[in-house]
């Protein structure tokens, strides 16, 4: 390609009173100095590829100097950075290969069969209401409208999420939505999966069986150490640790009896850490290695449901988190080293595409975000929103994010309602300030429910973000791992970004 290439170019800042420069033959540029860089800079472009030049390079693009067939030129030059050398077509098809989610329609469907729940949490997202408030119970009948309106979406393939409160609770309503999903999908003969997130405190032996049976996967919460999880999770008149620990051992036991591989199939626990929580980062992982689990989450605990109303108690400064993460998982990366497999899946979600050029479709980090073209909450009374967390806001007494009725809604009309419109153009990153000249913007993502939550608008102001602090934080982290070159760290980092199929989960209902 040659010289009329059209992409933008970089213009290099200039001291006042200077001669006015040639813009270098750049494509656009974004960068970033890392704390733990060794004051190496980090430059990213719009296609995700990035490279680190030392100081004295970033000194001489500021200035302009950029000769051919200098070594900075070629080392730009490698990795896409030079525009007389770029192919706007195989860019183009390149970026199209990354978002071509956009053309799925919503492929995760949030069905919340009650709100009732065991277990009491000092975070609780979910707006959980007393165990004899049955009410809050989805009925047979508006669980079969759910799958009726899921099927219609315009993906190959849907993942139907069983949350509550504590599903297992209204155990009989799940079991037909099921039944009926997967008798209603042979005429649709969409890809079709199950996934249970439950406490596990109302598991029995009948219901584990049915369960997998079933080909429902099934995810637990752990908080870390049993006294840090029974302190953040009551279960009432129980210990919601031993519990949570005694069934997701029988669960991996049963994959284990059924010939599956272990490492592919076994109980997913997720974390929500809490101020309390920062204490013990070697800690919390070593009791999700002693749970036999493969795989952890680092969440930081979010504005929504209980966790506003407790804040005080749970929340922190978010450099507190990133000290933690550091902490967390630099000692996952030692127990790699050593030979054991365990991953953090924040990491694998921002090494995905960092390292694999591909988009992993995680619904709150991709742009625009999975509000409602990507997923759809569907609350026990029939009510659709744009997302869980739009759900929980709507708990919380605002309706901003309620765009539609099982009942009554066309799915056209859902996915044509107004609020959907301003949540895809409230996610582009480049459209968005301060994302727009980001050095993270090719690998982030925005969430508006939670610009909403946290700062009164979708469009939020990212630099006040706790959540972009945290993406921030994490991605810094991963580039300083990266930039080291220690070859166990990076093929450890390479190995977080394999994709695994986990195919005995899809349930065989196409149609024959």
């Amino acid at each position: 390609m040659n010289v009329q290439n059209p992409l933008p170019a970089f213009r290099p800042f200039v001291a006042a009173g200077a001669a006015a420069q040639k813009p270098l033959d750049l494509v656009e540029v974004r960068y970033r100095p890392l704390p733990n860089a060794g004051g190496d800079v980090l430059l990213t472009n719009p296609f995700g590829d990035w490279v680190f030049v030392t100081q004295g390079e970033m000194s001489a693009l500021v200035r302009g100097q950029l000769d051919d067939g200098t070594p900075l030129h070629q080392k730009l030059a490698a990795k896409n950075f030079i525009r007389s050398k770029i192919s706007v077509e195989t860019e183009a098809k390149r970026l199209a290969r990354k978002k071509r989610f956009l053309a799925y329609g919503p492929n995760l469907h949030i069905c919340v069969v009650t709100l009732r729940c065991n277990e009491t949490c000092v975070y609780c997202h979910a707006s959980r209401a007393d165990m004899d408030q049955v009410q809050t119970d989805m009925s047979p009948e508006i669980g079969e409208k759910v799958v009726d309106f899921m099927l219609q979406s315009t993906s190959p393939g849907v993942t139907l999420e069983f949350q509550g409160g504590e599903p297992l609770a209204n155990f009989p309503v799940m079991k037909h939505i099921i039944e009926y999903a997967v008798q209603k999908n042979r005429a649709y003969g969409k890809q079709l999966d199950f996934t249970l997130v439950s406490n596990l405190g109302l598991m029995t032996e009948d219901k584990l069986s049915y369960l997998v049976d079933h080909k429902v996967q099934i995810c637990t919460s752990i908080d870390g150490p049993e006294a840090l999880h029974t302190k953040q999770r009551v279960l009432v008149g129980g210990n919601s640790h031993r519990e949570a620990a005694r069934w997701i051992e029988r669960i991996n036991k049963k994959y284990i009896e059924l010939g599956l591989d272990p490492t592919l199939y076994h109980v997913e626990a997720l974390l929500t850490t809490t101020r309390e929580a920062l204490k013990y980062p070697r800690e919390i992982v070593d009791t999700y290695r002693n749970l036999g689990c493969r795989a952890i989450f680092l969440r930081p605990v979010d504005p929504f449901g209980f966790a506003k109303k407790t804040a005080g108690r749970i929340e922190y400064d978010r450099r507190e988190y990133h000290d933690f993460y550091r902490t967390a998982v630099d000692h996952i990366l030692s127990l790699n080293a050593k030979g054991e497999e365990i991953l953090e899946r924040y990491a694998a979600i921002f090494l995905t595409k960092i390292l694999m050029d591909e988009d992993s479709n995680f619904l709150d980090i991709r742009s625009p975000s999975g509000s409602a073209i990507g997923a759809l909450a569907y609350n026990y009374d029939g009510s659709i929103f744009s997302s869980d967390e739009g759900r929980m806001i709507h708990e919380m007494g605002d309706d901003f994010f309620k765009i539609g009725d099982v009942r009554t809604s066309k799915y056209r009309d859902v996915m044509k309602h107004e609020t959907v419109r301003a949540l895809v153009l409230a996610s582009i990153r480049e459209t968005q300030p301060d994302c727009n000249v980001c050095t993270y913007a090719p690998y982030c993502g925005i969430q508006p429910e939670h610009s909403y939550r946290s700062q009164g608008s979708i469009f939020g102001q990212m630099r006040q973000s706790t959540l972009c602090s945290v993406h921030k934080g994490i991605q810094d982290f991963l580039f300083e791992k990266l930039h080291t070159g220690d070859a166990s760290t990076v093929d450890t980092l390479k190995r977080w970004t394999t994709i695994r199929e986990r195919s005995h989960f899809i349930q065989s209902s196409a149609a024959s």
